[in-house]
Protein backbone atom coordinates (compact mmCIF):
# COMPACT_ATOMS: atom_id res chain seq x y z
CA UNK A 1 0.00 0.00 0.00
CA UNK A 2 1.24 3.49 -0.85
CA UNK A 3 2.79 5.36 2.08
CA UNK A 4 0.48 8.31 1.35
CA UNK A 5 -2.61 6.17 1.99
CA UNK A 6 -1.04 4.53 5.05
CA UNK A 7 -0.27 7.95 6.55
CA UNK A 8 -3.87 9.07 6.04
CA UNK A 9 -5.25 5.87 7.55
CA UNK A 10 -3.01 6.12 10.62
CA UNK A 11 -4.04 9.75 11.16
CA UNK A 12 -7.68 8.70 10.83
CA UNK A 13 -7.15 5.93 13.39
CA UNK A 14 -5.49 8.33 15.84
CA UNK A 15 -8.19 10.96 15.43
CA UNK A 16 -11.17 8.66 15.72
CA UNK A 17 -9.98 7.41 19.10
CA UNK A 18 -11.89 10.41 20.47
CA UNK A 19 -15.02 8.38 19.76
CA UNK A 20 -13.67 5.65 22.04
CA UNK A 21 -13.54 8.22 24.82
CA UNK A 22 -17.13 9.10 24.02
CA UNK A 23 -18.17 5.43 24.27
CA UNK A 24 -16.35 5.13 27.60
CA UNK A 25 -18.34 8.07 28.92
CA UNK A 26 -21.57 6.28 27.94
CA UNK A 27 -20.94 2.85 29.40
CA UNK A 28 -18.30 3.14 32.11
CA UNK A 29 -19.85 5.07 34.96
CA UNK A 30 -16.76 5.23 37.12
CA UNK A 31 -13.54 5.33 35.07
CA UNK A 32 -10.52 5.61 37.32
CA UNK A 33 -8.81 9.02 37.26
CA UNK A 34 -5.59 7.16 38.10
CA UNK A 35 -5.96 5.04 34.99
CA UNK A 36 -6.52 8.04 32.73
CA UNK A 37 -3.66 9.85 34.48
CA UNK A 38 -1.41 6.87 33.79
CA UNK A 39 -2.47 6.70 30.13
CA UNK A 40 -1.77 10.39 29.58
CA UNK A 41 1.61 10.11 31.31
CA UNK A 42 2.35 7.02 29.22
CA UNK A 43 1.49 8.89 26.01
CA UNK A 44 3.71 11.80 27.07
CA UNK A 45 6.58 9.40 27.77
CA UNK A 46 6.28 7.86 24.31
CA UNK A 47 6.19 11.27 22.66
CA UNK A 48 9.10 12.75 24.64
CA UNK A 49 11.43 9.83 24.02
CA UNK A 50 10.61 9.41 20.35
CA UNK A 51 10.91 13.16 19.77
CA UNK A 52 14.41 13.43 21.21
CA UNK A 53 15.77 10.01 20.25
CA UNK A 54 14.20 9.53 16.81
CA UNK A 55 12.57 12.61 15.27
CA UNK A 56 15.02 15.32 16.31
CA UNK A 57 18.00 13.07 15.68
CA UNK A 58 16.82 12.42 12.13
CA UNK A 59 16.32 16.14 11.61
CA UNK A 60 19.86 16.86 12.82
CA UNK A 61 21.24 14.03 10.70
CA UNK A 62 19.59 15.45 7.58
CA UNK A 63 20.22 19.16 8.06
CA UNK A 64 22.95 19.54 10.68
CA UNK A 65 22.87 20.39 14.37
CA UNK A 66 22.01 24.08 14.06
CA UNK A 67 19.31 23.76 11.41
CA UNK A 68 17.85 20.71 13.13
CA UNK A 69 17.42 22.65 16.38
CA UNK A 70 16.14 25.74 14.59
CA UNK A 71 13.34 23.72 13.04
CA UNK A 72 12.73 22.08 16.42
CA UNK A 73 12.12 25.52 17.96
CA UNK A 74 9.91 26.39 15.00
CA UNK A 75 7.71 23.45 16.02
CA UNK A 76 7.57 24.72 19.61
CA UNK A 77 6.66 28.22 18.42
CA UNK A 78 3.93 26.90 16.11
CA UNK A 79 2.21 25.23 19.05
CA UNK A 80 2.76 28.27 21.27
CA UNK A 81 1.05 30.53 18.72
CA UNK A 82 -1.87 28.11 18.47
CA UNK A 83 -2.00 27.89 22.26
CA UNK A 84 -2.23 31.62 22.89
CA UNK A 85 -4.59 32.43 20.02
CA UNK A 86 -7.03 29.51 20.05
CA UNK A 87 -9.32 28.53 22.90
CA UNK A 88 -8.59 25.03 24.17
CA UNK A 89 -9.72 25.07 27.77
CA UNK A 90 -11.24 21.62 27.79
CA UNK A 91 -10.15 20.73 31.33
CA UNK A 92 -9.97 16.92 31.34
CA UNK A 93 -10.05 16.82 35.11
CA UNK A 94 -13.43 18.55 35.32
CA UNK A 95 -14.97 16.22 32.74
CA UNK A 96 -13.57 13.14 34.43
CA UNK A 97 -14.70 14.39 37.84
CA UNK A 98 -18.21 14.82 36.48
CA UNK A 99 -18.16 11.28 35.09
CA UNK A 100 -16.58 9.53 38.06
CA UNK A 101 -18.97 11.22 40.46
CA UNK A 102 -21.77 9.64 38.43
CA UNK A 103 -23.58 12.96 38.30
CA UNK A 104 -27.17 12.50 37.24
CA UNK A 105 -28.38 16.03 37.20
CA UNK A 106 -27.11 18.83 35.02
CA UNK A 107 -26.39 22.11 36.73
CA UNK A 108 -28.00 25.32 35.62
CA UNK A 109 -26.73 25.67 32.03
CA UNK A 110 -26.24 29.38 32.52
CA UNK A 111 -24.02 28.87 35.55
CA UNK A 112 -22.22 25.60 34.75
CA UNK A 113 -19.15 25.32 36.92
CA UNK A 114 -17.39 22.43 35.18
CA UNK A 115 -16.48 24.21 31.97
CA UNK A 116 -14.87 27.57 32.64
CA UNK A 117 -13.36 29.49 29.78
CA UNK A 118 -9.75 30.55 30.34
CA UNK A 119 -10.57 34.22 29.93
CA UNK A 120 -13.53 34.10 32.30
CA UNK A 121 -16.46 34.38 29.93
CA UNK A 122 -19.71 35.69 31.29
CA UNK A 123 -21.45 33.26 33.61
CA UNK A 124 -24.61 33.26 31.52
CA UNK A 125 -23.00 31.26 28.71
CA UNK A 126 -24.94 28.01 28.41
CA UNK A 127 -23.32 24.61 28.55
CA UNK A 128 -23.87 23.70 24.94
CA UNK A 129 -22.17 26.86 23.73
CA UNK A 130 -19.27 26.25 26.09
CA UNK A 131 -19.01 22.70 24.81
CA UNK A 132 -18.58 24.15 21.33
CA UNK A 133 -15.53 26.03 22.60
CA UNK A 134 -14.24 22.73 23.92
CA UNK A 135 -14.86 21.10 20.55
CA UNK A 136 -13.26 23.97 18.61
CA UNK A 137 -10.12 23.92 20.74
CA UNK A 138 -9.63 20.17 20.42
CA UNK A 139 -10.46 20.25 16.70
CA UNK A 140 -7.78 22.84 15.96
CA UNK A 141 -5.18 21.31 18.29
CA UNK A 142 -5.62 17.92 16.60
CA UNK A 143 -4.64 19.24 13.17
CA UNK A 144 -0.86 19.39 13.93
CA UNK A 145 -1.08 15.91 15.43
CA UNK A 146 -2.50 14.56 12.18
CA UNK A 147 0.32 16.27 10.32
CA UNK A 148 2.84 14.70 12.69
CA UNK A 149 1.43 11.22 12.14
CA UNK A 150 1.60 11.61 8.38
CA UNK A 151 5.15 12.99 8.42
CA UNK A 152 6.31 10.18 10.70
CA UNK A 153 4.78 7.66 8.31
CA UNK A 154 6.65 9.20 5.38
CA UNK A 155 9.89 8.62 7.31
CA UNK A 156 8.91 5.03 8.12
CA UNK A 157 5.63 3.19 8.53
CA UNK A 158 6.80 1.82 11.88
CA UNK A 159 7.39 5.36 13.18
CA UNK A 160 3.98 6.43 11.92
CA UNK A 161 2.33 3.53 13.76
CA UNK A 162 4.07 4.42 17.03
CA UNK A 163 3.04 8.08 16.75
CA UNK A 164 -0.53 7.13 15.86
CA UNK A 165 -0.83 4.88 18.91
CA UNK A 166 0.63 7.50 21.26
CA UNK A 167 -1.71 10.18 19.92
CA UNK A 168 -4.68 7.82 20.01
CA UNK A 169 -4.08 7.12 23.71
CA UNK A 170 -4.29 10.75 24.72
CA UNK A 171 -7.20 11.42 22.37
CA UNK A 172 -9.39 9.14 24.48
CA UNK A 173 -9.66 11.68 27.36
CA UNK A 174 -10.30 14.37 24.76
CA UNK A 175 -13.32 12.40 23.57
CA UNK A 176 -14.48 12.24 27.17
CA UNK A 177 -13.99 15.99 27.57
CA UNK A 178 -16.17 16.73 24.54
CA UNK A 179 -18.93 14.20 25.12
CA UNK A 180 -19.47 14.22 28.91
CA UNK A 181 -21.04 17.67 29.32
CA UNK A 182 -23.25 17.24 26.26
CA UNK A 183 -24.44 13.76 27.22
CA UNK A 184 -24.89 14.62 30.91
CA UNK A 185 -27.13 17.58 30.23
CA UNK A 186 -28.99 16.47 27.10
CA UNK A 187 -28.95 12.68 27.50
CA UNK A 188 -28.48 12.62 23.72
CA UNK A 189 -25.89 9.99 22.82
CA UNK A 190 -26.04 10.73 19.11
CA UNK A 191 -25.25 14.38 19.67
CA UNK A 192 -22.37 13.62 22.04
CA UNK A 193 -20.98 11.01 19.66
CA UNK A 194 -21.21 13.36 16.68
CA UNK A 195 -19.22 16.15 18.31
CA UNK A 196 -16.54 13.83 19.69
CA UNK A 197 -16.24 12.23 16.24
CA UNK A 198 -15.95 15.62 14.56
CA UNK A 199 -13.28 16.80 17.01
CA UNK A 200 -11.08 13.85 16.07
CA UNK A 201 -11.60 13.90 12.30
CA UNK A 202 -9.42 17.03 12.11
CA UNK A 203 -6.37 14.79 12.49
CA UNK A 204 -7.23 13.18 9.17
CA UNK A 205 -7.76 16.64 7.65
CA UNK A 206 -4.35 17.76 8.95
CA UNK A 207 -2.68 14.71 7.42
CA UNK A 208 -4.52 15.24 4.13
CA UNK A 209 -3.53 18.90 4.07
CA UNK A 210 0.17 18.25 4.63
CA UNK A 211 0.06 15.33 2.20
CA UNK A 212 -1.48 17.30 -0.64
CA UNK A 213 0.73 20.35 -0.16
CA UNK A 214 4.17 18.96 0.73
CA UNK A 215 4.23 15.26 -0.10
CA UNK A 216 4.90 15.77 -3.85
CA UNK A 217 7.94 17.93 -3.02
CA UNK A 218 9.49 15.88 -0.23
CA UNK A 219 13.31 15.62 -0.32
CA UNK A 220 15.89 14.87 2.38
CA UNK A 221 16.11 18.50 3.55
CA UNK A 222 12.34 19.03 3.72
CA UNK A 223 11.72 15.70 5.42
CA UNK A 224 14.44 16.42 8.00
CA UNK A 225 12.97 19.86 8.66
CA UNK A 226 9.48 18.43 9.05
CA UNK A 227 10.70 15.75 11.47
CA UNK A 228 12.40 18.39 13.63
CA UNK A 229 9.25 20.52 13.61
CA UNK A 230 7.16 17.51 14.57
CA UNK A 231 9.55 16.84 17.46
CA UNK A 232 8.94 20.37 18.73
CA UNK A 233 5.17 19.94 18.39
CA UNK A 234 5.22 16.63 20.28
CA UNK A 235 7.38 18.01 23.10
CA UNK A 236 5.10 21.02 23.50
CA UNK A 237 1.96 18.88 23.64
CA UNK A 238 3.59 16.55 26.17
CA UNK A 239 4.92 19.22 28.52
CA UNK A 240 2.14 21.79 28.24
CA UNK A 241 -0.93 19.57 28.06
CA UNK A 242 -0.47 15.88 28.80
CA UNK A 243 1.78 15.95 31.86
CA UNK A 244 0.09 18.88 33.67
CA UNK A 245 -3.32 17.28 33.25
CA UNK A 246 -1.96 13.85 34.20
CA UNK A 247 -0.57 15.32 37.43
CA UNK A 248 -3.78 17.19 38.19
CA UNK A 249 -6.12 14.19 37.99
CA UNK A 250 -3.77 11.51 39.30
CA UNK A 251 -2.43 10.96 42.80
CA UNK A 252 0.95 10.22 44.25
CA UNK A 253 3.34 9.27 41.43
CA UNK A 254 0.90 7.95 38.82
CA UNK A 255 1.84 10.53 36.19
CA UNK A 256 5.59 9.97 36.44
CA UNK A 257 5.07 6.21 36.55
CA UNK A 258 3.12 6.47 33.30
CA UNK A 259 5.86 8.66 31.83
CA UNK A 260 8.61 6.19 32.71
CA UNK A 261 6.57 3.24 31.44
CA UNK A 262 5.87 5.03 28.16
CA UNK A 263 9.55 5.82 27.69
CA UNK A 264 10.56 2.23 28.47
CA UNK A 265 7.98 0.77 26.07
CA UNK A 266 9.17 3.19 23.39
CA UNK A 267 12.79 2.17 24.06
CA UNK A 268 11.91 -1.51 23.64
CA UNK A 269 9.93 -0.74 20.48
CA UNK A 270 12.83 1.14 18.92
CA UNK A 271 15.18 -1.70 19.78
CA UNK A 272 12.86 -4.20 18.09
CA UNK A 273 12.37 -1.96 15.06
Amino acid sequence: MDVFIIGLLLALFAGLSTTLGCIISFFIREPSPRFISFIMGFSAGVMVLISFVELLQEGIKSNGFMMGLIFFFVGLLIMLVIDVTITHEYEFEDSIEMLTNNQKECEDPYHHRHYRHRHEKENNVNLEKTSMFVFLGIFIHNIPEGMATFIGTVKSVELGIVLAIAIALHNIPEGIAVSVPIYTCTNDRKKAFFWSFLSGISEFLGALLIGLILYPFVNDFLLGAMLSIVAGIMIYISLDELLPVSHSIGKEHVAILGLITGMFVMFVSLMLI
